[in-house]
């Protein structure tokens, strides 16, 4: 497997070259940030974009939802799909508008979803994906039953191409209006992940299990 997906016409970026990258642990990096993307498609001429959760393996991501949403009845068909995810790191405030900015990263997938049919294959897919937004929790639930595995649908979406874009650092200003006497920087952004929220319903004798404390102090 080579170290890099070979941009075409869909993934080469357009503008702002220095910003792109083709190598597969960059575009990893910016995948496996997170668990939100976004899944663009058309149906009848109309586009549409919907909000998922996502997870990887390998160079193939993985979503799922109900099996009635019209999104995955459309999107399993092996219909093209472009797949993108993106994190905003940073306010850059430079001494003109014309040079404000943001640090970002931000991957863009396109290939053909496919429904993981295999019943073992899609329940070890739901397992990857608890496992990866909250390591330890899986085995503390109760396995899905039959009625719940068909209501749910699992697809696959195998990279055909990919880039990413990513943009760090300071404002880059004209020489000229360096000397200007505007304040420029980078207010940084993250994501915090608070402490967790008992269910009113919760047991009292349950105590919070010690993988809540490993991802909040994560």
């Amino acid at each position: 497997m080579s170290d890099s997906f070979s941009p075409g016409e869909r993934s080469r970026a357009k503008r702002v070259h220095e910003r792109a990258h083709y190598d597969r642990d960059s575009i990893y990096a910016v995948l496996d940030a997170g668990c939100l993307c976004h899944v663009g498609y058309v149906i009848d001429g109309q586009p549409y974009v919907t909000p998922t959760i996502h997870w990887r393996e390998g160079d193939q991501v993985y979503f799922h939802g109900s099996s009635a949403s019209r999104m995955l009845r459309t999107v399993k068909q092996g219909i093209p799909v472009c797949l993108t995810v993106s994190f905003m790191d940073g306010l850059v405030l430079a001494r003109s508008g014309f040079h404000c900015s943001v640090n970002y990263r931000s991957a863009m997938l396109f290939g053909q979803a496919e429904a993981v049919e295999d019943e073992a294959e899609k329940l070890a897919a739901l397992k990857t994906l608890v496992d990866g937004l909250l390591p330890g929790h899986w085995p503390q639930m109760r396995a899905p039953n039959d009625q719940e595995m068909k209501a749910t649908t699992v697809c696959r979406l195998n990279i055909e191409e990919a880039s990413a874009k990513i943009r760090t650092g300071p404002p880059k200003d004209d020489e000229e209006d360096y000397a200007l006497a505007c304040w420029a920087g980078v207010v940084p952004m993250r994501t915090v992940i608070d402490p967790p929220i008992r269910d009113p319903r919760l047991n009292d004798e349950i105590a919070d299990p010690d993988y809540l404390q490993q991802i909040v102090q994560a």
